[in-house]
């Protein structure tokens, strides 16, 4: 979806989700030429889909030019969630929240109906994610939730995912696998040990996995579709798998 070059794979990947049932297909402006690919399918099938991307722009005027690329590569004219993406420092959430930061450009286009829904989201650190949901009414978040994430001494699972959960925001999850590593030196067995998990904890309403090929969309579909969450004594297993390779896991948390 965001490499240069495999636009057809890109196609199948996403008409193929489309046949399954997806409907909620998430992106950005900096995942490279994922916006275009997705818009290069999507426009057909507009009306039952729910469309979400981001803007790493922190001022009013940048957030809006990324606005009007986004739409324009997706071809569509309105979004049904526009996040602001990555936001790592307390710097950011200042400028965001400035008289001329990007939050005006939310509510404006908010008022002109362009978005339906706002949100933040954060890999890095869980205090800065909490101070803008308790700045602001997000309708969401974006962040990171794995089975090894509760281990990690500043955890979104015992941090911000209760104070989502306690504001009623809606909470989508991301890094779920750990981009296969919790999958190696076998920590866990499969992603319906990990998928199982992370739509297990308290306030989780869904999860995005970036697939590398049809056959993995498939896979992830399948598991997603024998969903059963998991009780109190399971999930404690698999914490225990995931205590002692928690920081394998968890390598995105320094990213900015």
């Amino acid at each position: 979806m965001s490499q240069p070059g495999r636009e057809a794979e890109a196609a199948a990947q996403i008409e193929r989700a489309i046949e399954l049932g997806i409907r909620y297909f998430d992106t950005a402006a900096e995942y490279g030429p994922s916006e275009e690919n997705l818009g290069k399918v999507l426009p057909p099938y507009r009306s039952r889909l729910f469309l979400a991307t981001k803007t790493s722009a922190r001022d009013r005027d940048g957030a809006w030019r990324d606005l009007e690329q986004s739409l324009k590569r997706l071809k569509t004219d309105r979004l049904d969630l526009w996040q602001l993406h990555h936001v790592s420092f307390q710097a950011e959430l200042d400028q965001i929240f400035s008289a001329k930061g990007a939050i005006k450009a939310i509510e404006e286009a908010k008022e002109q109906k362009i978005i339906r829904f706002s949100g933040i989201t954060g890999h890095h650190e869980p205090a800065i994610i909490v101070a803008g949901l308790e700045r602001y009414p997000f309708d969401t978040t974006l962040i990171s939730l794995n089975a090894a994430e509760k281990h990690h001494p500043r955890s979104f699972v015992t941090s911000a995912l209760p104070v989502a959960k306690a504001k009623n925001i809606g909470v989508i999850a991301m890094k779920i696998p750990a981009y296969g590593k919790l999958f190696q030196n076998g920590v866990l067995d499969g992603m319906h040990q990990a998928m199982g998990y992370t739509l297990s904890l308290p306030g989780v309403h869904c999860c995005v996995i970036a697939a590398e090929s049809v056959k993995q969309l498939e896979e992830n579909f399948k598991v997603a579709q024998a969903f059963k969450p998991l009780n109190t004594t399971e999930m404690a297993a698999l914490e225990k798998r995931t205590a002692a390779a928690w920081q394998e896991n968890t390598f995105f948390r320094q990213w900015t």
